[in-house]
């Protein structure tokens, strides 16, 4: 337990490069990571992939910039559906629901993010660019994880993707930023645990969730805009 709290305190990007940190938390940022990749851009089952989502709102609104606009309302509108029927079970159900929903909500956001890529003429299979979306995720914290990755450039609200590609980091440096972010997605996840007690209430705690989900999957589409400018 103490190692555990200890892990935690150090810096994302500092437990990402330390091999023997391969115990529980090390592999829940690995295995978040992968789930978001495989199944948040690439899709899986039932869950489309991002460039699946990216065509059809191409197809059905005719421009990029109106197809973004469709993917974030119909991702809010997901997002809030999510958080709104996690929450409806109080606190009898918050040991469970709560943590299937932060991962729900993630994949959504990644997806989305993605997809805004995706409409904006981005490669969403090169490793750089699926990084840069991994990156949108944590929003500001991205500026600290890629200058203490040694990413020139990275300060700024706009860097994280143009930093990330005019680096043309190897494999193995996008893998380790990669897994920083997911430990500092672990990191927000006790933060958001903290934000939805009041799902502790059957339907007061459902409302509360569909508007704070829907609030944040927004303000990440607004991070992807900025991130992911038209080429």
């Amino acid at each position: 337990m103490a190692k555990k709290k200890e892990l935690q305190k150090r810096p994302a990007l500092e437990q990402a490069q330390n091999p023997q940190d391969g115990g529980m938390l090390g592999n829940a940022a690995a295995g978040l990571v992968t789930t978001l990749l495989e199944s948040g851009i690439d899709g899986r089952g039932p869950f489309d992939s991002a460039e699946e989502v990216a065509a059809q709102a191409l197809a059905s609104e005719g421009t990029p910039e109106r197809a973004i606009k469709k993917v974030v309302a119909t991702h809010t509108r997901l997002a809030a559906i999510e958080g709104f029927v996690t929450g409806l079970g109080g606190f009898v159900t918050l040991p469970v629901a709560l943590p299937a929903n932060v991962v729900g909500f993630y994949l959504l956001a990644t997806r989305e993010v993605a997809a805004i890529a995706k409409l904006r003429g981005y490669d969403i299979t090169d490793p750089q660019i699926r990084s840069a979306v991994l990156l949108t995720l944590v929003g500001a914290d991205a500026d600290d994880l890629l200058r203490k990755a040694g990413v020139a450039g990275a300060a700024g609200t706009t860097g994280k993707m143009t930093s990330l590609a005019a680096q043309g980091l190897p494999g193995p440096a996008l893998m380790m930023v990669n897994k920083a972010v997911g430990f500092r997605l672990l990191t927000q996840f006790g933060k958001r645990s903290l934000t939805r007690l009041g799902r502790g209430i059957p339907i007061a705690g459902g409302v509360l969730g569909a508007g704070l989900d829907g609030f944040l999957i927004r303000s990440v589409a607004n991070q992807a805009r900025q991130e992911f400018p038209q080429r």
